[in-house]
């Protein structure tokens, strides 16, 4: 049974408990993050330590811990659980109250959980056949840029790929390409590299920041912008990046192919791109 961390305890996450009272629960007011772990070394943990910060701040939760307290605790996580490359789940609450109130509590005691996974990534035979989506209507709020617990939204939406055989949704507000309904989507056109800017409208991802430094540093063309539905309908490549997708081609969209309705050759440039800086960069530390 794997271990995690539960207000200032590790123990097994079977032991650990909630109350029901807890505004996380109740309400969903909370924040999280998920933080990739290869070979026992966390991704970017600074960044992931200030977006949780951002979010805190932004939903008016009172951050229970330092920058370096955090560390701390997400290094503890990683060192009592076995595997080498772990997905460490992070969400602090505001805790419980005595009442059911919308309005916040007086008196806040951040609930804090942390949890830890095996980091699975896609298999190869999936990566060169590729996987299909479908699209949807971006219904979520207008602050998407927050990474909150809240996320019925987005289970919907990626509930609606899921009754359809598809991987993942990908979501258009205003006729405009937002993201994916668990991801950051990334087009390609005659040979460019295309993705929407960071906005209220999208989560800004650690993994869409790193595929767009490896596009710098290599030298393939790539522009930031917005993205007209009909762009990604005609597009010659289509790919989900997460950290647990990676880079991730999708080879139909609606049940029509995407280009030749196989994975294009600027994707797997990419992907191999990524495996190398995983291999050099992220297992290195």
């Amino acid at each position: 049974m794997s271990i995690c961390y539960l207000n200032g305890r590790f123990l097994p996450v079977g032991e650990a408990s909630v109350s029901p009272m807890d505004r996380g629960f109740l309400f969903g007011d909370g924040a999280y993050e998920v933080i990739p772990v290869y070979s026992r070394r966390p991704f970017r943990l600074d960044e992931h330590v200030a977006r949780l910060a951002n979010t805190l701040a932004a939903i008016r939760l009172p951050d229970p811990h330092s920058a370096e307290q955090w560390q701390a605790i997400i290094r503890g996580v990683i060192e009592r659980n076995e595997w080498e490359d772990q997905s460490v789940y992070l969400q602090v609450s505001r805790g419980a109250d005595d009442k059911r109130n919308h309005a916040f509590p007086k008196v806040m005691r951040p609930t804090v959980f942390l949890m830890s996974e095996p980091l699975v990534t896609p298999p190869e035979a999936q990566r060169q056949a590729g996987v299909a989506a479908v699209s949807a209507a971006d219904f979520r709020w207008l602050r998407c840029d927050l990474k909150t617990v809240a996320l019925l939204a987005n289970c919907l939406l990626r509930q609606h790929a899921v009754d359809q055989g598809c991987m993942e949704t990908i979501l258009f507000r205003d006729g405009f390409l937002t993201e994916g309904a668990a991801s950051n989507i990334f087009v390609v056109r005659d040979g460019v590299i295309l993705t929407p800017p960071k906005s209220h409208l999208m989560l800004p991802g650690i993994t869409y920041d790193v595929v767009l430094e490896l596009a710098a540093r290599h030298g393939l063309a790539h522009e930031v912008r917005e993205i007209l539905e009909d762009e990604v309908r005609h597009a010659d490549e289509l790919w989900m990046t997460s950290s647990t997708k990676e880079v991730l081609p999708i080879t139909t969209l609606d049940g029509r192919p995407v280009g030749d309705g196989k994975p294009g050759p600027v994707g797997q440039q990419m992907h191999a791109f990524y495996q190398d800086f995983k291999n050099t960069v992220m297992r290195i530390g």
